[in-house]
């Protein structure tokens, strides 16, 4: 077995091809892992301390806010993914930085917007839409951090599109680990039972001041006088990113519908025991995210310019190296969930293995079909991913209504995991019509 992964480790390394990937992935990787244990470090400890209840309001509000935000962002992150490499090739750092203020301003003047509006409607939100009155403080809160939460985003992005691989990799870590060390220090020295929310929502305070003055330094560095600046205007950033938005908010809502739905139709303990569920099938993902990271600006980078047999090589290979990471974690978690979730939660957790299951069947398909998303974004065919997402939304909420009432978490895993097949599916067939080539992988069925 060892001798099997030191081959596999030899391979990657030594393929020149894709060795910028195969090193900021290693990167990337690591942060996530690292991210991924301060995000479980905070769930004990808000499990163990302030109960599931207080976990399943941390995750309602935190779905809140993403949920916010891909509407604030207006798909201008995954845009500005695209536009800072193309820009970068084509014609100087100065005209990628124009972009990237223009994106900025944009998205701060959405934020306050929609912040105001939602804080004055949220006792609204909390009474019709979640039937707990009792979240009305928390919404308003949460409302007037919508801004850092976009601003977060929009610099993670252009972080990446900078390739600043190791800049990239402390972002990914920050807000878990402020969010830790915030939550720690309130609960041992003040300890106010609302202290997770206080917590998350500081720690995007702190990244998205972090990012803004590491994404400005960071261009200036790279400017010149005689830079050659390419103007894109607001209309023509709208008119990449809306479709990109769509895409953003209908992933959202496949991947939280569950979390929405179940904080709809069911107990706050129940959603807590789904969010423990879905944050342990994830673990089979963060290897695609970490991949994708380096990915993406590659993607976009070979597409225009027109180097699409090394494109294709590339998007094979990042497929496979996807798969020989998440197939052992999907493995482990398996056979050592049940154990794993009763022994650090506690027992009274333990019907999340059950949902987990489903979970991590979807997330096994989404890893052997590669960066199906980012492909489609990265060379152009973002409205027909969008019409595939659509899709994907309506059968995500028509099985999650149909499921929940009668099934509780069980019925939101499966409408989550049969969703993810579909749309991945789709995409797989659609990029093969299209281009004559497939970008899945797995050994013996799909190469």
């Amino acid at each position: 077995m060892i001798q099997f992964v030191q081959q596999k480790y030899r391979q990657f390394v030594a393929d020149r091809k894709f060795e910028e990937i195969f090193k900021g992935s290693a990167w990337a990787l690591g942060a996530r892992v690292i991210a991924t244990a301060l995000t479980f470090i905070t769930s004990i400890v808000v499990a163990r301390l302030y109960g599931a209840d207080m976990l399943g309001v941390v995750a309602v509000i935190q779905s809140f806010l993403s949920l916010t935000t891909i509407f604030t962002v207006l798909g201008t992150h995954n845009a500005i993914l695209r536009l800072i490499p193309e820009h970068l090739a084509k014609y100087s750092a100065t005209s990628a930085y124009k972009i990237y203020c223009t994106t900025q301003s944009l998205v701060l003047v959405l934020s306050i917007a929609v912040g105001g509006i939602l804080y004055f409607f949220s006792e609204s939100i909390a009474v019709k839409i979640f039937a707990k009155p009792q979240l009305s403080s928390f919404f308003a809160l949460a409302a007037l951090f919508i801004l850092f939460s976009a601003i977060t985003q929009l610099n993670t992005q252009s972080v990446r599109g900078l390739r600043m691989i190791r800049t990239f990799a402390i972002m990914q870590v920050l807000p878990s680990f402020t969010k830790l060390v915030i939550l720690l220090l309130l609960t041992f020295f003040y300890f106010p039972p609302e202290a997770p929310v206080y917590a998350l929502l500081a720690a995007l305070l702190i990244s998205a001041l972090t990012g803004f003055f590491v994404m400005n330094a960071a261009f200036k560095e790279r400017m010149t006088s005689t830079d050659r600046v390419q103007v894109l205007s607001i209309r023509e950033l709208l008119a990449l990113s809306l479709p990109m938005l769509m895409t953003s908010a209908m992933t959202f809502l496949i991947g939280q519908t569950g979390v929405i739905m179940l904080g709809m139709f069911r107990t706050e303990a129940e959603v807590g025991h789904y969010d423990i569920a879905v944050k342990l099938a994830t673990l089979t993902s963060f290897a695609l995210n970490a991949i994708n990271s380096m990915a993406a600006p590659k993607f976009s980078e070979l597409f225009h310019g027109n180097r699409m047999e090394e494109l294709f090589y590339v998007a094979k290979k990042s497929s496979q190296l996807i798969f020989w990471v998440t197939t052992p974690i999907l493995v482990g978690l398996l056979a050592c969930g049940y154990p794993l979730i009763t022994l650090v939660y506690g027992t009274e957790f333990a019907s999340a293995y059950g949902a987990m299951i489903f979970l991590i069947i979807g997330q096994f398909v989404h890893s052997i079909s590669g960066s199906t998303g980012y492909f489609m974004n990265m060379t152009g065919n973002h409205l027909a991913l969008r019409n595939i997402m659509l899709g994907a939304v309506i059968l995500t909420i028509t099985l999650n209504a149909v499921l929940i009432r009668p099934f509780g978490i069980i019925g939101a895993a499966i409408s989550a995991m049969i969703s993810i097949i579909y749309w991945n599916t789709a995409t797989l067939l659609y990029i093969k019509k299209k281009f004559g080539k497939s970008i899945g992988y797995l050994p013996f069925l799909i190469r």
